[in-house]
Formats: C-alpha cells, structure tokens, sequence
C-alpha cells in the first residue's frame, strides 16, 4: 500500500526539488545512450571499422534500450520501484567500464548494448513522477522532467565531444560512471519508494504486452508518431557531426561541440508542451510538433545547397527546431498515454517509448548511408518523407475522431 507521504505527494504534487532531483536523474541517466553519436569516427577509427559499418554500435545501443523497454521497464507495475531503479542503476556503472576498457570491437558493441538496456532507468523513473503528479499538473510536470531528459540528450553529445577530445573516447565512459554513481546517490536519498498492487507474475506481466500494444489505439497512434519524429531526430544528429567534420567544414572538436549545443534551446518549449496539454490542447502540441520537425529538414536541405557560414547557421536553426518538434510531441504522447489506466502505466510508456527508440535505432542506423550517399540532401530528404508521413496518419486520426463525434 501507498505510504501516507506517497498519497500526500500524490494530492499536492512533488516538490520543487524532487522535480528537479528526477530531471537531473533522467537526464544524466539517459545521456548515456547518445554519448557514443558524435564518437562514431574515432571509435571506429581506434577498432578499425570503416564508416559505413560504424552505424552498427550506435544502432546496438537503441536496439539495447528498446529491448530494456519491453523486458525491464514493465517491472515497474509489478516489483517495488526503488529497489529497481536502483538496481538498473548500479548495472548501468558496471556496462560503462566494460565498454571503457574494451579491447575489441565485438566487446564494445556488446557492452553498448548493455548500456541501453541499462539505461531504460530513465523510463523507470517517469512513471514514478506521473504517479505523484496530481492529473491537473501532470503535464506540466512531467514536461519540466522532460527538459531535464533533453537537456541531457543535447548535452551529451558536445560534452562527450570536449572530453574525447582532449582525453580520448575511452574517457568519455569513464566521466559518464562516476556522475551515475552519484545519479544512484541522489536517488538512493530522493526517490520515495511504491509497491504496485499487482498479481500478475513476470510471465503474464511480458504476455500484457502484446494484448496492450493491439487493443489501446491511443498507444497505437502515438507510438507511431514519436517513431517517425524521434528516428529523423536521431538521424540528424548522428549524421551532421559526420557531415561537418569533413571538408568543406572540417570541424574540430571545440567547433563541434558549440554546434552539438546549439539545440539545446529546444529543450525549453517542454513545459509550455506540457501545460497546453493539460489545457485540452494535445492536437494542437501535436501539429506543431511534426511541422517543426518536417520545416528542420526544409532548412537542412537548404543549408546543404547554401554553404559556408550560411549553411552552418542554418544547421543550427535546423537543430533547434528538430528538437523542440521530437520534444513537444513525446510531451503530448506521454500526456495522452498517462490518461489511461494507471496500474498499466509502466507497460504503456515502455511501449510507447519502444516504438519511439526502434525509430531512434532506424534513423542512427541510416546515418552512414545518408552521408555517404547523398550527405545533406539525403538526409533531408529522408526527414522530409518521416514527418510528412507522421502528419498525414495524424490527419487521418483527427479526421476519424470528427467523424465518430
């Protein structure tokens, strides 16, 4: 049974602090996954791998996490959910030195995988804020957890950058299992505990699954939208570093990194996602959402035919906008997907993060390809196609719903 400081939390709301404690969690927490995006050359380079096949570590990565996603974080609406948030916690430190101290190709991918499927903590961790949020507020604040989450997605990416580049790619694990060892502190101390009420045993608790993921359609749909967008986010970002870091641009690791951090302000537009969501107006976070993302790539293709100064600039706003789009729309997916029954909440978000990162895996794998085969227009194009796609299966749903009403 919840305790009464849980049932108290759960009226008022956490607190300003344990908001912020869960977005410095799920942010340092789920950085791990992107770290290894803008080290493709020099990890392949160091392991002998050439360009093309490189995409497969980072492709191993997201693979790992939506398997942690099906087979770990449904565990939350069956086993108390602090022991295991801990626990995957202290396994992600451990897969974080092994692929530190790789000495072979085959045992960094292995240990990547490790990492993602580790690193699903993160998604863990959200349906203990949706918990204690109140249904008024849990938009919002589910949103300002969710900066956090961005925020540490985008600054993974210069932050590994800076550090490799200065003391090589091995250091950037290293770095990255000393701060979860103080994530697992911070949780050890903040992260109140709760038992699910459930009878179901492991077994049923996977087989639920399959039944959830064909019979709720608000899951259906919005899985599939958060694939497109999240598989053409992370395509852009695993492939522009390999594009400016060759000629005309050849960026070094100081240029890369300012770039790398340049979306960050994409991160911001979470909590106002959140609070027109809230607010009755998810459709319209929605739209917005997927025609930021789709006028990213507009700009990217752009910017590949302008060159110079002016097509770095417009990476830059493209950057941005990719961001804010993927990160409004999983803001309105979650709020749409907390909605619905609570005691299946873990199961839902798992799912509908699964889809989300099977995009992600898709979209780091075609990375290689898309510059090697076109570079920015390949990749725009590519873009262009997911989100045009992502806002016509959202037409159809609205056009559906205004017909049954």
């Amino acid at each position: 049974m919840p305790s009464p400081a849980e049932h108290h939390a759960s009226a008022e709301g956490p607190g300003g602090w344990l908001i912020l404690a869960f977005a410095i969690a799920c942010g340092i927490t789920v950085a791990n996954i992107y770290y290894a995006q803008p080290l493709v050359g020099p990890i392949s380079e160091s392991f002998g791998l050439d360009l093309s096949s490189a995409g497969v570590m980072l492709t191993m990565v997201m693979f790992g996490y939506v398997l942690g996603l099906l087979f770990l974080a449904p565990l939350g609406d069956l086993v108390e959910n602090k022991a295991l948030i801990l626990t995957t916690l202290g396994a992600l430190v451990v897969s974080l030195l092994i692929a530190a101290a790789a000495p072979s190709a085959g045992v960094f991918i292995a240990s990547t995988m490790l990492v993602g499927l580790t690193a699903v903590a993160t998604q863990m961790i959200l349906p203990v804020v949706a918990h204690l949020a109140p249904e008024r507020r849990r938009g919002q604040i589910v949103g300002t957890v969710m900066s956090g989450l961005l925020f540490g997605i985008l600054l993974s990416r210069p932050l590994a950058t800076m550090v490799a580049g200065s003391f090589g790619w091995r250091a950037v694990f290293v770095m990255s299992a000393a701060l979860m060892c103080g994530v697992l502190v911070l949780m050890t101390i903040t992260l109140p505990r709760r038992q699910p009420e459930h009878s179901l045993t492991y077994v049923r608790l996977i087989r639920s699954l399959w039944t959830l993921a064909l019979t709720t359609r608000v899951l259906q749909q919005r899985a599939t939208y958060q694939c497109l967008l999240y598989g053409s986010f992370s395509l852009f970002w695993t492939a522009m570093p390999l594009v400016l870091e060759q000629a005309p641009f050849s960026f070094g690791h100081i240029a890369m990194s300012a770039f790398l951090l340049s979306g960050a302000g994409g991160a911001l537009i979470a909590p106002w996602a959140g609070k027109l969501a809230d607010h009755g107006r998810g459709d319209l976070v929605t739209v917005t959402a997927m025609l930021l993302v789709l006028a990213s790539f507009v700009v990217t293709w752009i910017g590949g035919h302008a060159g110079g100064a002016t097509a770095v600039i417009l990476f830059v706003i493209a950057g941005i906008l990719i961001d804010a789009g993927t990160q409004s729309n999983v803001v309105a997916g979650q709020r749409a997907i907390y909605a619905l029954a609570s005691a299946t909440r873990s199961r839902l978000n798992a799912l509908f993060l699964a889809g989300a990162f099977f995009g992600g895996a898709v979209g780091s794998g075609f990375s290689g390809f898309a510059v090697a085969r076109g570079g920015t227009t390949m990749i725009a194009v590519i873009g262009m196609g997911a989100s045009l796609l992502a806002l016509a299966l959202f037409g159809l749903e609205v056009a559906s719903r205004t017909k049954r009403s």
